[in-house]
Parts: structure tokens; sequence; C-alpha cells
């Protein structure tokens, strides 16, 4: 539970940072960019870091899975930019996201076994609903670029699915 708890603080911090930098300024397209390239290598190294150390087939699919659909996302993401002349840009709301993602490898790289496919699945589910609610709430509404709003509402449906999948392996981890 404790585990449970940390990495639930984690998504609730990222979405309270995000929230509390948007309502400030909203960010500009180099930032949603910036913000997409920093939540897709979070994920991806989420899931390297899971290939490492899990032993759990099912978890190992997922994490196989997160990388390799992160992975596309980022190449999709960087040749937009290129295409738009958009290059990622730091923002409040990267930094924090990167900092919480830090934090969170740190406590997972302590962890194995079941221990560590738990909090890393548990990890999953909070992640995921955190980006769901960023890109919903702030960065489509936000991007002042059709192409770039465009493709933000095109990959929700990915974000939903890896949700959906992390939430079946949640339970059937017993979380």
């Amino acid at each position: 539970m404790k585990f449970a708890m940390q990495f639930s603080l984690v998504g609730a911090a990222f979405l309270c940072a995000a929230s509390y930098a948007v309502a400030q300024t909203a960010p500009t397209d180099p930032q949603i960019v910036g913000i997409v390239v920093a939540a897709n290598q979070i994920d991806i190294d989420y899931g390297k870091l899971a290939l490492s150390k899990t032993r759990n087939a099912e978890v190992r699919d997922f994490a196989q899975q997160m990388v390799t659909d992160h992975s596309a996302v980022q190449k999709s993401v960087f040749d937009l930019g290129a295409k738009l002349h958009v290059t990622p840009a730091d923002s409040d709301t990267s930094a924090t996201l990167k900092k919480q993602a830090a934090d969170a490898m740190a406590h997972l790289k302590t962890l194995d076994g079941a221990a560590f496919d738990k909090a890393y699945i548990d990890n999953e589910v909070t992640y995921h609903k955190a980006v769901i609610q960023e890109v919903s709430t702030v960065l489509i509404p936000d991007a002042q670029n059709a192409e770039l709003k465009s493709a933000l509402t095109g990959a929700a449906p990915m974000f939903q699915g890896h949700l959906e999948h992390a939430e079946h392996l949640q339970s059937s981890l017993g979380s």
C-alpha cells in the first residue's frame, strides 16, 4: 500500500504542478512539444527499467509495449516538430515531470520481484491517468497549431488503451 500511495502522489503532484503552471500562462506549442517529449521519454525509461527487472511475462509484455509505442510516438513528435519548425522547449511542467520521474525511478530501482512489478504497474496506472488528464484538459485545448492539436487528439486512444491494459494488470497483481 505504501508503494501505491507514493506513486499515486507522483501522479497527483504532476497534475497539480501542471495545472498550476498552466493557470499562470498557457503553454506555447514548443512547450507542449517539450512536455510530450518528456512524458514519452519517461515512459520509455520506465519500460526499459521494467524489462531489465521483471520476471513476470505479462509485466514484461506490457513494458515492451510501452517502449515500442512511446518510441513510435516520440519519433512522430520529433518528425512533426521538424515539419512545423517547432523545437521542443522546456517549461515548468516538463521540469516538474522530469524531477518526479527521477524520484519514481530511484524508488523503482530499489525494488525486486513482485514488489517491483506491483509498484511499476501502479505507477503506470497513475502516470497514464495523469497524462490523459493533462493532454485532454491542457495540451489539446492550448495547442495553437492544428496539426499539433490533431496529433495530440489522435494519440489519446493509445494512451487510454495503455491505461486499460495497466489497470487489468494491476487487478491481476492484486492491487
